[in-house]
């Protein structure tokens, strides 16, 4: 089973930060967002606003990318759209 994006966010941003040596203070503070907004991605809280989460993510090198998934929704989703293309 996949983790959790919100679990892979936490984890990446916690480690990426210890590695700097920042504390979640001086990481909210460069990323000009609060500290209780970096304690809540760390925890992996699943509602955080994107235009901070970016701003973290910046401030520590990391970027967010999407991609296509290889879920069975996602492939469910593909073949519905090939089908409707397809005419009559």
């Amino acid at each position: 089973m996949t983790e959790p994006i919100t679990d892979l966010l936490a984890s990446e941003v916690r480690a990426r930060r210890v590695r700097l040596g920042l504390t979640q203070q001086d990481l909210a503070d460069m990323a000009g967002v609060s500290e209780r907004f970096v304690r809540f991605v760390e925890q992996g809280k699943p509602s955080v606003q994107l235009d901070s989460l970016t701003a973290v993510l910046e401030t520590l090198g990391l970027e967010l990318r999407l991609g296509t998934r290889s879920s069975e929704a996602a492939k469910a989703l593909t073949r519905e759209t090939s089908a409707g293309e397809a005419g009559p």
